[in-house]
């Protein structure tokens, strides 16, 4: 898998991005259409920023601003590929709903309503198009100090609406070490959009490519660039790590915890379990245990908040899980004069399978139509399956 990893250490704009995914392999002949068709021809050339080699993007676009209706019809007229339209829109639609929750329900774009606004956007989708990446991931994004200047007089920095927009999101921040905007409204709704994995779930990686975006600035001792890198992860090994989600009651029923386990997977957990313990002062509780994806983690906390009642659920982040390779073989029995097919989950090592298991609902269903104990039912699938197994010369004794 071919995971994106964006690292805004000294914030994120639109162009900053742009320039960035072109340096790390982005079409650019693509990106110059898409931008020309919106503005008209960009400039994209190398720069020094503090002594590293940049690419710097500009638009040239005149100051007009625009409604939403108007960026959108812009955006739908461009001559991006069809995804990236669709996610620019997405893009423009995140940043008015922040500009609305500031200044309500009559907001106006303003800065990111005018026509270099909707470039960079449709840049920067363009870009992350071309790339082809399974997934991009966002580390904390530095936002900066103090007060700006803007539409609305002197705002505080960061910006009313880049704060919406990244309330809404699941991204980190930082302040970063600067007196002035880091990170644009523009530059965090598309990171906001781009984000589809947490950084912390990646697991081991591969760079195979680093590309860094000039920002327009270029103060000294800093370097005023965004980094993303281009990272290949074994596909595998990303389902190898998981989260654990740990939370101990005293105060709810059996039944409760029963309802709540049985809500965690179906919410998508790996594992769920309750597990007796003696509490303080003596207490009789249980020690409620979560195995999930590193994407599933907030949400799932979520859950066991809401159906324990619990205030405080702790989270060991990105355990590394052996895993043991697992087939399922459909396995075919005749069990009073009634045929039934089972599948049966193999566990492997190397070639020959050490362990197998009948499926429990498939059994359950069987043994219910025929009026069998449960027992009787599993053992003749799977001495079946043995018997096939090791016909074929795979089945460990």
């Amino acid at each position: 898998m071919n995971i994106l990893l964006i690292d805004p250490f000294h914030g994120a704009a639109g162009d900053m991005l742009i320039g960035s995914l072109l340096d790390l392999g982005a079409d650019e002949g693509l990106v110059r259409a898409a931008m020309r068709s919106v503005v008209g021809e960009p400039t994209i050339e190398r720069t020094d920023r503090s002594g590293i080699r940049a690419v710097r993007v500009r638009a040239h676009a005149p100051v007009h601003r625009r409604t939403l209706e108007e960026v959108l019809e812009r955006v739908a007229a461009s001559s991006a590929p069809a995804p990236a339209i669709e996610m620019a829109r997405r893009v423009f639609h995140r940043i008015h709903r922040a500009e609305e929750s500031v200044h309500g329900g009559a907001a106006h774009f303003h800065e990111v309503g005018a026509d270099d606004a909707v470039a960079d956007v449709v840049g920067a989708c363009t870009a992350l198009h071309s790339l082809h990446v399974d997934g991009v991931a966002v580390l904390p994004i530095a936002l900066g100090r103090g007060t700006a200047v803007g539409s609305h007089g002197t705002v505080p920095v960061p910006a009313p609406a880049t704060v919406a927009i990244l309330k809404d999101s699941n991204l980190q921040t930082t302040p970063g070490t600067e007196e002035r905007e880091l990170c644009t409204p523009t530059g965090a709704a598309l990171l906001a959009e781009f984000a589809t994995i947490p950084a912390d779930g990646i697991g081991p990686a591969v760079i195979r490519a680093i590309g860094y975006g000039a920002g327009s600035m270029n103060p000294p001792g800093v370097p005023n660039v965004l980094r993303t890198l281009l990272l290949e992860v074994d596909a595998a090994s990303r389902h190898d790590r998981v989260d654990i989600l740990e939370t101990s009651v005293d105060d709810v029923t059996g039944e409760v915890i029963s309802y709540t386990i049985a809500r965690l997977m179906e919410e998508g957990a790996r594992d769920a379990s309750a597990i007796p313990a003696v509490m303080k002062k003596g207490r009789s509780g249980h020690l409620v245990r979560v195995v999930c994806r590193p994407e599933t983690t907030a949400h799932l906390a979520g859950v066991l908040a809401r159906e324990l009642g619990t205030l405080g659920i702790r989270c060991i982040p990105t355990v590394h899980r052996f895993l043991v390779r697992r087939t399922v073989e459909p396995i075919t029995v005749t069990i009073r004069g009634r045929r039934f097919t089972v599948d049966v989950k193999c566990a492997w090592s190397g070639e020959r399978i050490v362990s197998l298991k009948a499926e429990f609902d498939q059994v359950r269903a069987c043994a219910g139509e025929l009026g069998l104990p449960f027992r009787e039912v599993a053992g003749i699938v799977e001495e079946a399956a043995r018997t096939i197994f090791r016909g074929r010369g795979v089945l460990e004794e």
